[in-house]
């Protein structure tokens, strides 16, 4: 039975962006994991300019979805697993959760390995032992370290991206061709170039970072006294809907500026040098030479590690939060590990499978752009169930979605499913 609704904190909106910054920040952010830097310096290495108009694609469409998501956790006050469990049976939310822990774990993997090749590149030794120092480290902040400070850390390494804006407007790019790149798409119908639009997509919209922010929300719900879920509270909806979308939208924002980045400054160095084939993180650390010299190695790193620090709790958490919720266990960051048991042993087992994954014979930059092929493929069906839900009275109360969300949603949906049929339909040629 729902408890009666609140008309707890009835004020105004606070239109001060720095203190609405919180969840959206920190998911557009950790969107920009090794994974992503791979892919994005991939697409600019192999089609020079011309997947720029990609991220000019996805932004609106990040944004709307990432906004939906958010509206499902701080209105229910449960994450995307609680809901589906709610509203769907087991055979259809148990398949979506076993995606996305195959998803995350290979994406988690895949980033851990490009920190050690990122860590060897920079100091030599063994790569392996800097993927366990990496993943070991994780493990324990996530683990030990309380929400509050934890969540305040994840933040600050955002600041770890700002190198790739820097190295954009020093390399030498010829910015008619670029902007005309950006705003003019140009696709091929082939298998490669579809496989790389994919995992474009699927590392810039992908299903781990729904189901973080969606919990994330709650998080703060929990946090905070005075907050309830808005079908409980629908007075506080004016304050939070404005913070969700200035929160999400900036934080998008920062995250496609930082991808286009990437993706020019690769197009700008390696395939204007003819390195269309990225093999090495050294050889990804080269888009940077121009900028920094002798010192390129340690921007690189700085920028793998960096980024990497912040997406592997997201990834391991996000996993955690879809299982746990879907099986009804204690779940949250805020809980202490022996209160939500469960919860964490997913985010070790999570976090120790990924580690276990660079033990295989897998080039770390190649695993990176297919943990975002695969990220593009799980999204399609997750996105689609999200749309549903959020869209339901059932779900929503009063607070289902406006015409504008709903439109832009059902169209960031129907683009991922196009992609997605495109690269099977030229799969093999």
């Amino acid at each position: 039975m729902e408890p009666p609704p609140s008309d707890a904190a009835p004020g105004p909106p606070d239109r001060n962006v720095l203190h609405a910054l919180g969840p959206g920040l920190v998911t557009g952010a950790s969107d920009d994991d090794p994974s992503g830097i791979a892919t994005y310096a991939q697409a600019g290495a192999a089609f020079g300019y011309g997947m720029l108009w990609t991220l000019l694609l996805t932004y609106p469409l990040m944004g709307a979805i990432q906004e939906v998501a958010a509206r499902i956790g701080r209105v229910t006050g449960r994450g995307i697993a609680g809901n589906l469990r709610r509203q769907y049976p087991p055979w259809l939310t148990y398949p979506v959760v076993g995606l996305l822990l195959v998803a995350n774990t290979i994406n988690l993997g895949a980033d851990l390995g490009a920190m050690g090749a990122a860590a060897k590149l920079l100091l030599g030794g063994e790569a392996l032992l800097y993927t366990a120092f990496f993943a070991l480290l994780c493990l324990t902040l996530e683990v030990w370290m309380p929400y509050e400070r934890y969540a305040a850390v994840l933040k600050w390494l955002t600041l770890a991206l700002l190198v790739y804006v820097a190295a954009a407007f020093v390399v030498g790019v010829p910015w008619g061709t670029a902007l005309a790149s950006t705003l003019v798409p140009s696709l091929r119908l082939d298998a490669a170039h579809l496989a790389m639009v994919v995992a474009v997509l699927g590392t810039t919209i992908s299903p781990y970072l729904f189901f973080w922010q969606a919990s994330a929300e709650v998080e703060e719900i929990e946090k905070e006294p005075d907050d309830e879920p808005l079908r409980r509270a629908p007075r506080q909806a004016p304050a939070q809907f404005w913070r969700i979308k200035a929160d999400t939208y900036l934080g998008m924002g920062v995250s496609n500026l930082i991808a286009w980045c990437i993706m020019l400054t690769s197009a700008a160095t390696l395939h204007a040098a003819g390195a269309t084939d990225i093999g090495s993180a050294a050889q990804a650390a080269a888009a940077l030479e121009p900028v920094a010299g002798p010192f390129a190695k340690l921007l690189f790193a700085a920028g793998i590690i960096g980024t990497g620090l912040l997406a592997v709790p997201v990834l391991a958490a996000s996993a955690a939060y879809a299982l746990g919720e879907a099986l009804r266990w204690p779940t949250g960051l805020g809980r202490k590990p022996l209160e939500a048991k469960g919860f964490y042993a997913v985010i070790a087992t999570a976090t120790l499978i990924g580690l276990a994954i660079n033990l295989t014979p897998v080039n770390p930059i190649e695993a990176l752009v297919w943990a975002a092929v695969v990220n593009g493929l799980v999204a399609v069906p997750v996105m689609a169930l999200m749309m549903l839900m959020s869209s339901s009275p059932k779900v929503m109360g009063r607070f289902t979605l406006s015409p504008r969300l709903k439109l832009l949603g059902w169209l960031a949906t129907a683009v991922m499913a196009l992609a997605a049929v495109g690269l099977f339909a030229t799969w093999g040629r």
